[in-house]
């Protein structure tokens, strides 16, 4: 245990000072910590990798790291069930996953977070027929504010498990989470440009006759990168990215570049358009079959603020029609492209994909740019369809629009008054998109 340790994450908007900092190695070691602070009269808040753009998991009470636990508690190769604590990073767990000859179903495309952090803010990735990475969850362990252990599935304390799949640390800490694997598969993996008139033309037939699809526009241009993902049957011949090809489309341009593009453009914007070009013809097109998680995921190294909001599917297109109007009324530089992934409609409470078929749009803006005008106009056009922000990227919204937004807000409410009733586990973040905890 130590004190005053300042924490920062990733993206570097949100910092603390908590005045305890705990590492727990087992489920007791947690347990005792939350009591302790309970006692004590601080809030606690678990931290994993920091990769949420928001102040979630920001306390100036008593901040629980959870890089302590971060095993595997069960393994059930019969029906693929996998108990893991909730610590483990993402990029732990898919090699180990592996190894047993299981995968998980579907992945961001980012590995850093820990799985508790991934599925308590709702990390998704793509596919018309596929949910986020909490819908693959099929029980958790919670430690709640009077320090009690508590079990929950879909047959056990079935409310709690509902809202707890998603539960922005809101509940409880969790300790230990059991997810659904499957057999390891592989991807084959086709990138390449296309116009995006053609990309939004055809972009339900993209999405449904793919397992998984996404597409990155570049703004200023008519410029798409466009990413198709397919299973394989078993035995199809691997065809994995090379090393050299690893080194220069992955960490080269995609990240050493495109950081030094990104330096150049912020004290030349009028270079932005022009360098959007380059960029675009840059990211080489390139066909791959692979173990799932390497073709999922990719390294994101260029430090950004980004927003993301869940929109209905069918509004897909008016959506980036109008980003892209704005941008041109506006002038307004942007040397992100806009990433376009899906997500099949799942039943998880504060789910950004809660009973309907789901498009995402995520914006991004280097860290060293202005991002508020072009976030907020952004989310002023999403909210004209009625999107859903990511709870851990960043958004401007309250409980009061929340509420309006996710249709089992009330049952969440309701659930954290049970389960935390003096608001241990409330911070100034979720006093605004939940509304303050009882006093």
């Amino acid at each position: 245990m130590s004190s005053f340790e300042t924490w920062r994450n990733w993206a570097g908007t949100e910092t603390a000072s908590p005045k305890r900092v705990v590492r727990p190695r087992d489920v007791q070691e947690l347990s005792a910590a939350v009591s302790a602070a309970a006692r004590d009269g601080l809030t606690v808040k678990a931290v994993g990798s920091g990769h949420s753009f928001t102040g979630v998991a920001v306390t100036e009470g008593a901040q629980i790291r959870l890089d302590g636990m971060d095993g595997v508690v069960d393994v059930d190769a019969t029906t693929g069930l996998v108990t893991v604590e909730a610590g483990i990073p993402l990029h732990r767990l898919n090699p180990l996953l592996e190894s047993l000859g299981l995968g998980m179903t579907n992945l961001g495309d980012i590995d850093q977070q820990t799985i508790s952090g991934a599925i308590s803010t709702g990390t998704h990735g793509t596919g018309a027929r596929y949910g986020g990475i909490a819908t693959q969850v099929r029980g958790l362990q919670l430690v709640l504010a009077n320090g009690e252990l508590i079990s929950c599935s879909d047959r056990e304390n079935p409310d709690l498990f509902a809202a707890a799949r998603i539960g922005l640390g809101a509940l409880g800490v969790i300790a230990n989470v059991t997810l659904q694997c499957e057999p390891v598969f592989d991807l084959h993996a086709v990138e390449g440009a296309m116009p995006l008139d053609e990309v939004l033309d055809k972009f339900d037939e993209l999405a449904d006759d793919n397992d998984h699809f996404e597409f990155y526009w570049f703004p200023h241009t008519q410029r798409t990168f466009t990413k198709r993902n397919n299973r394989v049957p078993r035995g199809t011949p691997r065809k994995p990215v090379g090393p050299i090809s690893r080194w220069f489309d992955d960490e080269l341009m995609s990240n050493s570049v495109f950081d030094l593009t990104n330096k150049l453009v912020r004290r030349f914007p009028r270079l932005v358009p022009a360098a959007n070009n380059v960029a675009a013809r840059a990211w080489s097109a390139r066909e791959v079959v692979d173990v799932s998680y390497r073709v999922f995921t990719s390294p994101r190294r260029v430090v950004f603020r980004e927003m993301e909001y869940a929109v209905p599917r069918a509004h897909l297109r008016e959506v980036i029609r109008a980003v892209q109007a704005w941008i041109v009324k506006t002038g307004e530089r942007i040397s992100f492209p806009i990433e376009v992934r899906v997500a099949a409609p799942d039943d998880i409470w504060l789910s950004s994909a809660y009973d309907r078929e789901t498009a995402y749009v995520a914006v991004h803006q280097y860290d060293q740019v202005p991002y508020e005008r072009y976030f907020h106009a952004v989310e002023d056009i999403c909210a004209g369809v009625g999107g859903r922000p990511h709870w851990g990227k960043l958004h401007w919204l309250d409980a009061t629009e929340l509420a309006v937004r996710y249709p089992r807000f009330g049952d969440f409410a309701r659930i954290r008054a049970d389960v935390d009733p003096d608001g241990l586990f409330a911070n100034p973040y979720l006093d605004r998109v939940l509304g303050p905890a009882s006093p």
